[in-house]
């Protein structure tokens, strides 16, 4: 294919050479003459290991080019990739100028353009960016419709310095936010001899992504880096607990807790979390993220709460108590504590869970929940119809299977609160998920 690279940066360049290695002929552009020279003359303009070897090879060869005329690389690529700087402000916004004046002067020569280039994003821009700044300008300036005249993706890197080109080559995932199918198509192709998984979405998921990798990323090193902290007030040596923890890719490194849903509960980790701040304190050694935790997990059963009272109705039913499906484990359930709260609103309350009955719970489990909603077995009912029948307002508080048919079941007069998405989207009342 035919790409032009709008920006001679540090991505712009190791995508461009890249490409160009890859069997496309790439046209780079930037304003910056010393930039564009450096390129035809086959250097690299950046530092970073093997992108001077792979420029110097791909300009020889004919397929990697650079000029200062951007109009000339819109007529002349089948995909344009902005990879135009937009650096941070201290005050955490954006400095979106240079993304703007390039997609204006790339909708400037998009008219009277047949055969007009996908405009893929690659700049990172604030999500909400390229729908509602981005394509308004190139629409202007083209008089032609996004996606319909010409596409446009938002296309996020996720190279590192030091390995970006093994990154390119190798990446985790390729992601393409798209406005219409036919411009994700042709970007999909463009990227069909790299390894992992394409993922196409719409582009606000696409922006929103870039930033909570890098935020994740961020999350990881402060973690270990308090990790590393403790261990070190305690004489323990970080390196190897951390060692340990990362060899667990079933719970830790994984997938697992990391999709957005309901406060975590139960007896290990509130009580884990406490011991360990306290041992901290203890040795004089503040943990900020660690102990931002939990009062980070109480906003979400505010949340909860929020959401059933704004709901404006008296009755509400609770499908699932324990703190997660298939347990009658009660002890430090978030359900526990939401349907006590209710309570002590005035709310009529009525709970069904399959897995408690309180002529089974025994022992601490038993005294738990009798000091938090005391008169809890007269609350109790004996099946997911008794609560659907009763109920104006239904919550469903845990994962259980038995509960994936509720919003098939309620009415349109019933709000259903889905505190786990228990299924994507309900087909029947009026739904809300509390993180979607």
């Amino acid at each position: 294919m035919k790409v032009g690279v709008v920006g001679l940066g540090y991505v712009g360049t190791v995508v461009a050479g890249c490409l160009a290695k890859s069997g496309h002929e790439v046209l780079g552009v930037d304003i910056q003459e010393d930039k564009v020279g450096h390129i035809n003359a086959g250097k690299s303009p950046i530092i970073e290991p093997e992108i001077g070897a792979i420029i110097e090879q791909q300009v020889a060869n004919g397929r990697l080019k650079a000029t200062t005329n951007l109009e000339e690389a819109v007529r002349f690529a089948d995909v344009v990739l902005v990879c135009v700087g937009a650096p941070g402000l201290p005050n955490g916004r954006v400095d979106l100028t240079h993304v703007q004046r390039v997609c204006e002067r790339i909708g400037a020569a998009l008219v009277g353009h047949t055969g007009a280039p996908v405009v893929a994003i690659r700049s990172t821009v604030p999500p909400g960016t390229t729908r509602g700044v981005l394509v308004p300008l190139l629409e202007a300036a083209s008089h032609g419709r996004a996606g319909v005249e010409f596409g446009v993706c938002f296309n996020p890197e996720f190279l590192r310095q030091g390995t970006a080109v093994d990154d390119f080559y190798d990446p985790p995932q390729t992601v393409i936010g798209e406005v219409g199918h036919a411009g994700g198509d042709v970007l999909a192709k463009l990227y069909a001899d790299l390894p992992g998984p394409v993922v196409r979405t719409d582009v606000e998921v696409a922006e929103t992504v870039k930033y909570v990798c890098n935020a994740w990323h961020a999350l990881k090193a402060g973690f270990a880096n308090e990790v590393g902290r403790f261990c070190k007030a305690i004489r323990v040596d970080g390196q190897d607990v951390m060692d340990v923890v990362c060899r667990d890719d079933k719970l830790n490194i994984s997938t697992a807790y990391l999709k957005p849903g309901f406060a975590f509960g139960g007896m290990c980790l509130p009580k884990d979390l406490r011991t360990l701040l306290s041992q901290a304190k203890t040795n004089d050694v503040p943990l900020p993220i660690l102990s931002a935790i939990l009062p980070s997990n109480r906003q979400q059963l505010d949340l909860a709460m929020r959401a059933v009272v704004d709901a404006g109705n008296r009755k509400v039913g609770i499908l699932g108590l324990s703190f997660k499906a298939g347990s009658d484990d009660l002890r430090d359930s978030p359900v526990v504590e939401l349907a006590e709260g209710l309570i002590g609103k005035g709310f009529d309350v009525r709970i069904y869970d399959r897995n408690v009955s309180m002529a089974e719970v025994g022992g601490q489990n038993r005294d738990y929940v009798l000091n938090r909603i005391p008169h809890v077995a007269r609350l109790l009912a004996g099946s997911i119809e008794e609560i659907v029948e009763q109920a104006d307002t239904i919550v469903i508080g845990n994962a259980a299977p038995e509960f994936a048919a509720v919003a098939r079941q309620i009415s349109e007069r019933q709000q259903l609160i889905d505190l786990v998405r228990i299924e994507d989207r309900a087909t029947s009342g009026i739904y809300e998920g509390i993180c979607w």
